[in-house]
Protein backbone atom coordinates (compact mmCIF):
# COMPACT_ATOMS: atom_id res chain seq x y z
CA UNK A 1 0.00 0.00 0.00
CA UNK A 2 1.29 3.39 -1.07
CA UNK A 3 2.21 5.69 1.72
CA UNK A 4 0.63 8.96 2.43
CA UNK A 5 3.72 10.56 2.33
CA UNK A 6 4.68 9.48 -0.68
CA UNK A 7 1.22 10.72 -2.57
CA UNK A 8 2.21 14.05 -0.35
CA UNK A 9 5.78 14.30 -2.03
CA UNK A 10 4.59 13.66 -5.32
CA UNK A 11 1.94 16.17 -5.50
CA UNK A 12 4.36 18.71 -3.82
CA UNK A 13 6.55 17.83 -6.99
CA UNK A 14 3.99 18.10 -9.75
CA UNK A 15 2.78 22.15 -7.98
CA UNK A 16 6.09 22.95 -7.73
CA UNK A 17 6.73 22.06 -11.70
CA UNK A 18 3.75 23.48 -12.81
CA UNK A 19 4.41 26.66 -10.86
CA UNK A 20 7.36 26.99 -12.43
CA UNK A 21 5.73 26.44 -15.67
CA UNK A 22 3.23 28.80 -15.23
CA UNK A 23 5.97 31.88 -13.96
CA UNK A 24 8.15 30.77 -17.20
CA UNK A 25 4.79 31.40 -19.16
CA UNK A 26 3.18 34.49 -17.38
CA UNK A 27 6.20 36.71 -16.33
CA UNK A 28 8.99 35.90 -18.79
CA UNK A 29 7.03 35.59 -21.94
CA UNK A 30 7.75 32.10 -23.11
CA UNK A 31 5.19 30.15 -24.82
CA UNK A 32 3.08 27.67 -23.45
CA UNK A 33 4.76 25.12 -25.61
CA UNK A 34 8.67 26.05 -23.80
CA UNK A 35 6.68 26.63 -20.78
CA UNK A 36 5.11 22.99 -20.37
CA UNK A 37 8.81 21.34 -21.33
CA UNK A 38 10.55 23.36 -18.95
CA UNK A 39 7.78 22.32 -16.41
CA UNK A 40 7.98 18.32 -17.63
CA UNK A 41 12.14 18.46 -17.04
CA UNK A 42 11.96 20.26 -13.67
CA UNK A 43 9.19 17.44 -12.49
CA UNK A 44 11.67 14.32 -14.02
CA UNK A 45 14.41 15.86 -11.79
CA UNK A 46 12.43 16.08 -8.60
CA UNK A 47 11.07 12.13 -9.51
CA UNK A 48 14.59 11.38 -9.88
CA UNK A 49 16.15 13.21 -7.03
CA UNK A 50 12.99 11.67 -4.63
CA UNK A 51 14.28 7.99 -5.74
CA UNK A 52 17.86 8.23 -5.59
CA UNK A 53 17.08 10.02 -1.79
CA UNK A 54 14.71 6.95 -1.31
CA UNK A 55 16.82 4.29 -2.07
CA UNK A 56 20.14 5.85 -0.17
CA UNK A 57 17.67 6.11 2.99
CA UNK A 58 16.47 2.53 2.34
CA UNK A 59 19.90 1.32 1.83
CA UNK A 60 20.92 2.96 5.16
CA UNK A 61 17.96 1.46 7.31
CA UNK A 62 18.47 -2.07 5.55
CA UNK A 63 22.47 -1.71 6.79
CA UNK A 64 21.48 -0.93 10.42
CA UNK A 65 18.85 -3.46 10.64
CA UNK A 66 21.93 -5.98 9.51
CA UNK A 67 23.97 -4.09 12.17
CA UNK A 68 21.55 -4.82 14.62
CA UNK A 69 20.97 -8.29 13.74
CA UNK A 70 24.55 -9.60 13.65
CA UNK A 71 24.84 -7.98 17.45
CA UNK A 72 22.08 -9.92 17.99
CA UNK A 73 23.40 -12.95 16.55
CA UNK A 74 26.69 -12.55 18.50
CA UNK A 75 25.16 -12.62 21.38
CA UNK A 76 23.06 -15.21 21.23
CA UNK A 77 26.11 -17.10 20.09
CA UNK A 78 27.89 -15.94 23.20
CA UNK A 79 24.95 -17.23 25.62
CA UNK A 80 24.75 -19.90 23.43
CA UNK A 81 28.59 -21.14 24.55
CA UNK A 82 27.97 -19.77 28.33
CA UNK A 83 25.05 -22.34 28.32
CA UNK A 84 27.43 -25.00 26.73
CA UNK A 85 30.22 -24.49 29.16
CA UNK A 86 27.75 -24.84 32.43
CA UNK A 87 26.28 -27.61 31.19
CA UNK A 88 29.32 -29.65 30.37
CA UNK A 89 30.64 -28.81 33.44
CA UNK A 90 27.57 -29.88 34.96
CA UNK A 91 27.60 -33.27 33.07
CA UNK A 92 31.63 -33.37 33.87
CA UNK A 93 30.94 -32.86 37.91
CA UNK A 94 27.98 -35.73 37.53
CA UNK A 95 30.24 -38.44 35.33
CA UNK A 96 32.82 -38.12 38.27
CA UNK A 97 30.62 -38.13 41.10
CA UNK A 98 29.06 -41.26 39.40
CA UNK A 99 33.15 -42.44 38.74
CA UNK A 100 33.76 -42.32 41.81
CA UNK A 101 30.86 -43.80 43.66
CA UNK A 102 31.39 -47.04 41.13
CA UNK A 103 34.93 -47.07 42.30
CA UNK A 104 34.22 -47.08 45.76
CA UNK A 105 31.06 -49.35 45.56
CA UNK A 106 34.08 -51.91 43.09
CA UNK A 107 36.73 -51.40 46.12
CA UNK A 108 34.24 -52.78 48.76
CA UNK A 109 32.66 -55.30 46.73
CA UNK A 110 36.51 -56.59 45.90
CA UNK A 111 36.96 -56.18 49.69
CA UNK A 112 33.81 -58.31 50.84
CA UNK A 113 34.80 -61.10 48.10
CA UNK A 114 38.65 -61.49 49.29
CA UNK A 115 37.29 -60.90 53.34
CA UNK A 116 34.71 -63.81 52.34
CA UNK A 117 37.66 -65.99 50.73
CA UNK A 118 40.02 -65.18 53.37
CA UNK A 119 36.92 -66.09 56.43
CA UNK A 120 36.16 -69.99 54.14
CA UNK A 121 40.21 -70.30 54.33
CA UNK A 122 40.22 -69.39 57.86
CA UNK A 123 37.05 -71.95 58.48
CA UNK A 124 39.25 -74.30 56.65
CA UNK A 125 42.37 -74.10 58.76
CA UNK A 126 40.56 -74.22 61.78
CA UNK A 127 38.39 -77.33 60.58
CA UNK A 128 41.20 -79.25 59.93
CA UNK A 129 43.02 -78.44 63.27
CA UNK A 130 39.83 -79.61 65.15
CA UNK A 131 39.82 -82.97 62.90
CA UNK A 132 43.37 -83.45 64.13
CA UNK A 133 42.78 -82.73 67.75
CA UNK A 134 39.52 -84.78 67.92
CA UNK A 135 41.66 -87.57 66.39
CA UNK A 136 44.45 -87.16 68.56
CA UNK A 137 42.31 -86.77 71.98
CA UNK A 138 40.61 -90.29 70.90
CA UNK A 139 40.84 -93.15 72.64
CA UNK A 140 43.30 -95.44 70.99
CA UNK A 141 42.38 -99.38 69.77
CA UNK A 142 42.36 -101.68 72.43
CA UNK A 143 44.80 -103.65 73.32
CA UNK A 144 45.01 -107.05 73.50
CA UNK A 145 43.83 -108.09 77.15
CA UNK A 146 45.83 -109.20 79.53
CA UNK A 147 45.64 -110.57 83.06
CA UNK A 148 46.74 -107.86 84.62
CA UNK A 149 44.37 -105.53 83.18
CA UNK A 150 41.64 -105.03 79.95
CA UNK A 151 42.61 -101.39 79.79
CA UNK A 152 45.40 -99.80 77.57
CA UNK A 153 48.59 -98.81 79.16
CA UNK A 154 48.96 -94.83 79.94
CA UNK A 155 52.24 -95.49 77.58
CA UNK A 156 50.22 -96.46 74.62
CA UNK A 157 47.72 -94.08 74.71
CA UNK A 158 50.52 -91.30 74.58
CA UNK A 159 52.24 -93.07 71.72
CA UNK A 160 49.16 -93.42 70.05
CA UNK A 161 48.45 -89.23 70.31
CA UNK A 162 52.52 -88.11 69.44
CA UNK A 163 51.28 -90.70 65.89
CA UNK A 164 48.44 -88.66 65.23
CA UNK A 165 50.10 -85.38 65.68
CA UNK A 166 52.92 -86.26 63.70
CA UNK A 167 50.88 -87.43 60.63
CA UNK A 168 50.76 -84.78 58.04
CA UNK A 169 47.69 -82.64 57.43
CA UNK A 170 47.66 -83.03 53.85
CA UNK A 171 48.98 -85.89 51.11
CA UNK A 172 51.71 -83.95 50.16
CA UNK A 173 54.31 -85.88 52.58
CA UNK A 174 54.10 -89.17 51.16
CA UNK A 175 55.05 -87.62 47.27
CA UNK A 176 58.46 -86.47 48.40
CA UNK A 177 61.21 -87.28 46.80
CA UNK A 178 64.12 -88.92 48.17
CA UNK A 179 67.44 -86.62 48.20
CA UNK A 180 69.29 -86.82 44.85
CA UNK A 181 72.94 -89.00 45.54
CA UNK A 182 75.67 -87.13 44.86
CA UNK A 183 76.47 -88.11 41.09
CA UNK A 184 80.00 -88.28 39.35
CA UNK A 185 80.22 -86.03 36.08
CA UNK A 186 80.23 -89.51 34.05
CA UNK A 187 76.98 -90.54 36.26
CA UNK A 188 75.38 -87.53 35.37
CA UNK A 189 76.43 -87.25 32.08
CA UNK A 190 74.93 -91.16 31.95
CA UNK A 191 71.74 -90.13 33.65
CA UNK A 192 70.86 -87.59 31.29
CA UNK A 193 71.34 -88.78 28.23
CA UNK A 194 69.41 -92.34 28.96
CA UNK A 195 66.60 -89.51 29.90
CA UNK A 196 66.71 -88.10 27.27
CA UNK A 197 66.79 -91.20 25.01
CA UNK A 198 63.72 -92.51 26.88
CA UNK A 199 61.78 -89.38 27.15
CA UNK A 200 61.82 -88.78 30.78
CA UNK A 201 61.51 -84.75 30.35
CA UNK A 202 59.04 -83.54 32.86
CA UNK A 203 57.10 -80.47 32.22
CA UNK A 204 56.35 -77.87 35.02
CA UNK A 205 54.30 -74.58 34.92
CA UNK A 206 54.36 -71.94 37.24
CA UNK A 207 52.30 -69.23 36.37
CA UNK A 208 53.05 -65.39 35.80
CA UNK A 209 49.55 -62.99 36.90
CA UNK A 210 48.96 -59.80 36.49
CA UNK A 211 49.15 -57.00 39.28
CA UNK A 212 47.14 -56.19 41.43
CA UNK A 213 44.34 -58.54 39.88
CA UNK A 214 46.05 -61.69 40.69
CA UNK A 215 44.87 -62.77 37.10
CA UNK A 216 47.09 -65.51 35.17
CA UNK A 217 48.46 -64.43 31.64
CA UNK A 218 51.09 -66.11 31.32
CA UNK A 219 53.09 -69.82 32.17
CA UNK A 220 56.62 -70.46 32.36
CA UNK A 221 57.72 -74.19 31.22
CA UNK A 222 59.94 -75.42 34.01
CA UNK A 223 62.00 -78.47 32.86
CA UNK A 224 62.55 -81.54 35.16
CA UNK A 225 64.38 -84.68 34.69
CA UNK A 226 63.86 -87.96 35.74
CA UNK A 227 66.82 -90.51 35.72
CA UNK A 228 66.10 -94.14 36.02
CA UNK A 229 65.26 -94.68 39.66
CA UNK A 230 62.44 -91.76 38.97
CA UNK A 231 64.25 -89.11 40.88
CA UNK A 232 64.32 -85.18 39.82
CA UNK A 233 67.08 -83.52 38.66
CA UNK A 234 66.20 -79.86 38.71
CA UNK A 235 67.14 -77.79 35.59
CA UNK A 236 70.47 -76.33 37.45
CA UNK A 237 71.56 -79.61 38.09
CA UNK A 238 71.86 -80.57 34.13
CA UNK A 239 71.16 -77.67 32.00
CA UNK A 240 75.21 -76.93 32.34
CA UNK A 241 76.36 -80.60 32.14
CA UNK A 242 74.01 -81.30 29.35
CA UNK A 243 75.42 -78.22 27.59
CA UNK A 244 79.21 -79.72 27.63
CA UNK A 245 77.74 -83.16 26.65
CA UNK A 246 76.06 -81.53 23.60
CA UNK A 247 73.00 -82.80 24.51
CA UNK A 248 71.01 -79.63 25.21
CA UNK A 249 69.76 -79.48 21.59
CA UNK A 250 67.89 -82.05 21.70
CA UNK A 251 66.70 -81.25 25.23
CA UNK A 252 65.59 -77.96 23.72
CA UNK A 253 63.67 -79.38 20.99
CA UNK A 254 61.84 -81.73 23.20
CA UNK A 255 61.06 -78.76 25.74
CA UNK A 256 59.87 -76.89 22.55
CA UNK A 257 57.57 -79.87 21.45
CA UNK A 258 56.08 -80.11 24.62
CA UNK A 259 55.70 -76.55 25.13
CA UNK A 260 53.80 -76.41 21.89
CA UNK A 261 51.82 -78.92 23.15
CA UNK A 262 50.66 -77.55 26.36
CA UNK A 263 49.98 -74.05 24.64
CA UNK A 264 47.68 -75.26 22.25
CA UNK A 265 45.58 -77.31 25.19
CA UNK A 266 45.72 -73.97 27.08
CA UNK A 267 44.28 -71.94 24.22
CA UNK A 268 41.65 -74.44 24.16
CA UNK A 269 40.08 -72.65 27.00
CA UNK A 270 42.04 -69.41 26.80
CA UNK A 271 43.27 -67.88 23.52
CA UNK A 272 45.02 -64.90 25.88
CA UNK A 273 47.25 -67.04 27.77
CA UNK A 274 50.67 -67.53 26.56
CA UNK A 275 53.78 -69.83 27.17
CA UNK A 276 57.82 -69.01 27.81
CA UNK A 277 59.80 -71.51 26.59
CA UNK A 278 63.59 -71.43 28.11
CA UNK A 279 66.38 -71.82 25.12
CA UNK A 280 69.53 -72.01 26.01
CA UNK A 281 72.74 -70.16 24.45
CA UNK A 282 73.99 -73.54 23.25
CA UNK A 283 71.69 -74.01 20.76
CA UNK A 284 70.95 -70.56 19.97
CA UNK A 285 74.81 -70.61 18.42
CA UNK A 286 74.61 -74.14 16.95
CA UNK A 287 73.24 -74.50 13.40
CA UNK A 288 72.51 -77.54 13.19
CA UNK A 289 70.03 -77.89 16.20
CA UNK A 290 68.95 -74.53 15.58
CA UNK A 291 67.90 -75.34 12.39
CA UNK A 292 66.32 -78.47 13.36
CA UNK A 293 64.22 -75.85 16.59
CA UNK A 294 63.84 -72.95 13.25
CA UNK A 295 62.13 -75.86 11.23
CA UNK A 296 59.45 -76.27 14.58
CA UNK A 297 59.06 -73.10 15.27
CA UNK A 298 57.83 -71.90 11.20
CA UNK A 299 55.81 -75.41 11.06
CA UNK A 300 54.07 -73.29 14.46
CA UNK A 301 54.12 -70.14 13.36
CA UNK A 302 50.40 -69.64 13.97
CA UNK A 303 51.34 -69.48 17.90
CA UNK A 304 53.97 -67.45 17.91
CA UNK A 305 51.96 -64.17 19.40
CA UNK A 306 51.96 -66.55 22.45
CA UNK A 307 55.15 -68.30 22.44
CA UNK A 308 57.63 -66.37 24.40
CA UNK A 309 61.14 -67.90 23.82
CA UNK A 310 63.10 -67.04 27.28
CA UNK A 311 66.79 -66.59 27.09
CA UNK A 312 69.45 -65.53 29.97
CA UNK A 313 70.51 -61.88 30.17
CA UNK A 314 74.52 -63.24 29.73
CA UNK A 315 72.99 -64.63 26.45
CA UNK A 316 72.14 -61.30 25.63
CA UNK A 317 74.95 -59.50 26.32
CA UNK A 318 77.38 -61.98 24.88
CA UNK A 319 75.79 -62.26 21.09
CA UNK A 320 77.86 -63.40 18.40
CA UNK A 321 77.11 -63.17 14.45
CA UNK A 322 75.67 -66.42 14.41
CA UNK A 323 73.69 -65.72 17.37
CA UNK A 324 72.56 -62.36 16.09
CA UNK A 325 71.49 -63.49 12.76
CA UNK A 326 69.52 -66.47 14.48
CA UNK A 327 67.67 -64.19 16.99
CA UNK A 328 67.36 -62.18 13.93
CA UNK A 329 65.41 -65.40 11.61
CA UNK A 330 62.97 -66.13 14.75
CA UNK A 331 62.00 -62.34 15.05
CA UNK A 332 60.75 -62.23 11.41
CA UNK A 333 58.69 -65.10 12.40
CA UNK A 334 56.71 -63.23 14.77
CA UNK A 335 58.50 -64.62 17.82
CA UNK A 336 58.96 -62.60 21.06
CA UNK A 337 61.98 -62.46 23.56
CA UNK A 338 61.99 -62.47 27.58
CA UNK A 339 64.99 -62.11 29.61
CA UNK A 340 65.71 -63.57 32.72
CA UNK A 341 68.50 -64.93 35.31
CA UNK A 342 68.93 -61.06 35.27
CA UNK A 343 71.95 -59.88 37.90
CA UNK A 344 71.73 -56.56 37.09
CA UNK A 345 69.55 -53.59 36.09
CA UNK A 346 72.42 -52.32 33.48
CA UNK A 347 69.94 -52.45 30.46
CA UNK A 348 69.90 -51.24 26.99
CA UNK A 349 65.99 -50.93 26.35
CA UNK A 350 66.21 -49.50 22.57
CA UNK A 351 68.56 -51.97 21.53
CA UNK A 352 66.92 -54.99 23.01
CA UNK A 353 63.65 -53.95 21.36
CA UNK A 354 65.14 -53.99 18.23
CA UNK A 355 66.44 -57.57 18.70
CA UNK A 356 62.59 -58.35 19.41
CA UNK A 357 62.62 -58.88 23.36
CA UNK A 358 59.36 -58.10 24.94
CA UNK A 359 59.53 -58.98 28.69
CA UNK A 360 62.35 -58.99 30.93
CA UNK A 361 62.57 -60.72 34.28
CA UNK A 362 63.77 -59.59 37.20
CA UNK A 363 63.97 -60.55 40.66
CA UNK A 364 61.83 -59.14 43.28
CA UNK A 365 64.79 -58.78 46.10
CA UNK A 366 67.21 -57.20 43.05
CA UNK A 367 64.32 -54.55 42.46
CA UNK A 368 64.14 -53.63 45.99
CA UNK A 369 67.40 -53.48 46.85
CA UNK A 370 68.33 -49.96 47.48
CA UNK A 371 71.95 -50.50 46.65
CA UNK A 372 70.40 -50.77 43.02
CA UNK A 373 69.95 -46.83 43.17
CA UNK A 374 73.31 -46.04 43.17
CA UNK A 375 75.07 -49.00 40.96
CA UNK A 376 72.54 -48.93 38.51
CA UNK A 377 71.85 -45.95 35.89
CA UNK A 378 68.25 -45.86 36.28
CA UNK A 379 65.96 -45.75 39.72
CA UNK A 380 63.93 -49.21 39.99
CA UNK A 381 60.98 -47.43 40.44
CA UNK A 382 61.49 -46.50 37.20
CA UNK A 383 63.03 -48.96 35.54
CA UNK A 384 58.88 -50.58 33.95
CA UNK A 385 58.12 -46.80 32.86
CA UNK A 386 61.65 -47.17 31.02
CA UNK A 387 60.97 -50.01 29.20
CA UNK A 388 57.48 -49.85 28.98
CA UNK A 389 58.19 -46.55 26.66
CA UNK A 390 60.17 -48.90 23.88
CA UNK A 391 56.93 -52.22 24.66
CA UNK A 392 58.65 -54.25 26.99
CA UNK A 393 56.28 -55.61 30.00
CA UNK A 394 58.73 -55.97 33.15
CA UNK A 395 57.95 -58.93 35.20
CA UNK A 396 58.94 -59.22 38.62
CA UNK A 397 59.94 -62.99 39.93
CA UNK A 398 60.86 -64.68 42.63
CA UNK A 399 58.39 -62.97 44.85
CA UNK A 400 57.23 -64.89 48.16
CA UNK A 401 55.97 -62.37 50.25
CA UNK A 402 52.60 -59.94 50.39
CA UNK A 403 54.99 -57.11 51.51
CA UNK A 404 56.90 -57.24 47.92
CA UNK A 405 53.84 -57.27 46.63
CA UNK A 406 52.68 -54.26 48.27
CA UNK A 407 56.42 -52.59 47.18
CA UNK A 408 56.01 -53.76 43.65
CA UNK A 409 52.90 -52.01 42.65
CA UNK A 410 54.57 -48.85 43.80
CA UNK A 411 57.11 -49.69 40.87
CA UNK A 412 54.31 -49.85 38.69
CA UNK A 413 55.15 -53.29 37.84
CA UNK A 414 52.22 -55.32 35.66
CA UNK A 415 53.43 -58.70 35.98
CA UNK A 416 54.76 -61.02 39.00
CA UNK A 417 55.49 -64.18 39.32
CA UNK A 418 56.59 -66.47 42.82
CA UNK A 419 55.80 -68.94 45.48
CA UNK A 420 53.39 -66.68 46.88
CA UNK A 421 50.79 -67.22 44.31
CA UNK A 422 52.27 -70.81 42.83
CA UNK A 423 55.29 -73.41 42.38
CA UNK A 424 55.91 -74.91 39.38
CA UNK A 425 53.80 -77.74 39.12
CA UNK A 426 53.62 -80.61 36.32
CA UNK A 427 51.18 -81.29 34.47
CA UNK A 428 48.11 -84.10 35.08
CA UNK A 429 48.11 -87.31 32.83
CA UNK A 430 44.69 -86.19 31.27
CA UNK A 431 45.91 -82.56 29.60
CA UNK A 432 48.17 -79.66 29.89
CA UNK A 433 44.82 -77.16 31.41
CA UNK A 434 44.66 -78.99 34.46
CA UNK A 435 47.67 -78.70 36.48
CA UNK A 436 47.72 -80.36 39.62
CA UNK A 437 48.05 -79.39 43.07
CA UNK A 438 51.28 -78.81 45.27
CA UNK A 439 51.75 -78.15 48.87
CA UNK A 440 50.13 -75.11 50.53
CA UNK A 441 52.39 -74.04 52.24
CA UNK A 442 55.63 -74.87 50.24
CA UNK A 443 58.09 -74.79 53.82
CA UNK A 444 60.94 -77.25 51.53
CA UNK A 445 60.35 -75.22 48.63
CA UNK A 446 60.39 -72.36 49.81
CA UNK A 447 63.82 -72.35 50.78
CA UNK A 448 65.11 -72.29 47.27
CA UNK A 449 64.81 -70.27 44.61
CA UNK A 450 61.79 -70.19 41.81
CA UNK A 451 61.40 -69.14 38.01
CA UNK A 452 63.34 -70.35 35.45
CA UNK A 453 64.41 -73.27 36.01
CA UNK A 454 65.24 -72.44 39.46
CA UNK A 455 63.13 -74.88 41.93
CA UNK A 456 64.22 -77.29 44.00
CA UNK A 457 63.87 -81.06 43.07
CA UNK A 458 61.74 -81.42 46.41
CA UNK A 459 59.10 -80.02 44.50
CA UNK A 460 56.50 -82.60 43.89
CA UNK A 461 52.79 -82.34 43.38
CA UNK A 462 49.64 -83.25 45.90
CA UNK A 463 46.17 -84.75 44.72
CA UNK A 464 44.28 -81.87 44.25
CA UNK A 465 43.78 -78.12 42.73
CA UNK A 466 46.35 -75.51 43.91
CA UNK A 467 45.51 -72.98 46.55
CA UNK A 468 44.58 -69.58 44.82
CA UNK A 469 46.37 -66.63 46.21
CA UNK A 470 43.99 -64.24 47.25
CA UNK A 471 43.79 -60.48 48.93
CA UNK A 472 46.09 -58.08 49.15
CA UNK A 473 48.28 -57.52 52.24
CA UNK A 474 46.55 -54.99 53.85
CA UNK A 475 43.16 -56.96 53.46
CA UNK A 476 44.68 -59.70 55.21
CA UNK A 477 46.49 -57.69 57.83
CA UNK A 478 43.12 -56.12 58.79
CA UNK A 479 41.42 -60.01 59.01
CA UNK A 480 44.17 -61.17 60.83
CA UNK A 481 44.46 -58.36 63.29
CA UNK A 482 47.39 -57.02 64.98
CA UNK A 483 50.39 -60.07 65.88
Amino acid sequence: MIRISTIFIAVCMVLVAASLGLVLYSLAGINFMESAIVALTALTFLILYNAVSMRLRDRTDVGGQIADLSRGTADLARQVAEFGRRLAAIEGKMVSQNSAGADRMQNVIGEINELGVLVKQLAVSVASHEEMLSAASAPPAPAPASPASDQPSAGDAKAAAEAVLAAPSAPTATAAPATVPSRSLTQLVGAIKNAVEENRLDIYLQPMVTLPQRKVRFYEAVTRLRDDKDQILAADDFIGVAEGAGLIGKIDHAVMLRCVQVLRRLMVRNKDVGVFCNVSAATLGNPTNFAQCLDFLEANRVLAPSFVLEFKQSTFRNLGPTETENLAALSQRGYRFSIDHVTDLRVEPRELADRGVRFIKVPAALLLDPKQTSTSDIHPSDLSDLLGRFGIDLIAEKIEGERAVVDLLDYDVRFGQGFLFAPPRPLRPEGASAIAGAPANGAGERNGSNGSGNSPASETPAVGPPPRATGNAALARRVAGPN
